[in-house]
């Protein structure tokens, strides 16, 4: 199974980057591409761009990580309560070229902040759009305090209750 692992924020440092590249590797077996959204920057979309300039190949080359993967697992930073500038961006490239951005793949969408919050708001608004865009989404979970419940040297949580829902929210990935 090949699983594309996404940090939906341009951060170098992204916690969110290393929690969905974490659960991705939770599916024993699995292949684990982890994207680095820094690669997939693009001018900001607006229908006259789109118009003058096309569909930029970047955002093609996003698209088809997705249909290449047999599975997404998608991690939100948040900023001011919603997706990063880098990532809506994509985002907005991406659906122009089919609404269905997430192609019928099953998908879990995370959120983490170094704050008590996780993230919870754009974790929020993703889930509840998801359905638009053709998502078919197996869990999703916000891990608050990341520092306090990731141990970043090993590359893992360390809080046994959140290890145990996102292994949860892997099985349904894994009997795909």
């Amino acid at each position: 199974m090949k699983i594309l692992a996404i940090g939906a924020t341009n951060s170098t440092e992204s916690i969110n980057k290393q929690l969905a590249t974490y659960t991705a590797g939770l599916v024993t077996g699995s292949e684990v591409e982890t994207l680095d959204l820094n690669d997939f920057e693009m001018p900001i979309y607006s229908e006259q761009r789109e118009k003058n300039q096309g569909i930029p190949e970047l955002a093609h080359r996003f698209f088809n990580k997705i249909s290449e993967s047999d599975a997404v697992v998608i991690s939100f930073a948040e900023y001011n309560g919603t997706y990063t500038a880098a990532f809506k961006n994509i985002f907005d490239w991406v659906s122009r070229i089919n609404m269905k951005v997430y192609q019928g793949k099953p998908v879990v969408m995370l959120a983490t902040s170094p704050g008590a919050g996780g993230a919870s708001s754009v974790l929020g608004s993703a889930v509840a759009s998801a359905p638009y865009f053709d998502a078919d989404v197996k869990g999703h979970l916000s891990v608050p305090s990341f520092y306090d419940n990731f141990d970043v040297a090993a590359g893992q949580l360390k809080h046994p209750e959140l290890v145990q829902e996102l292994k949860s929210i892997m099985s349904k990935v894994a009997q795909v």
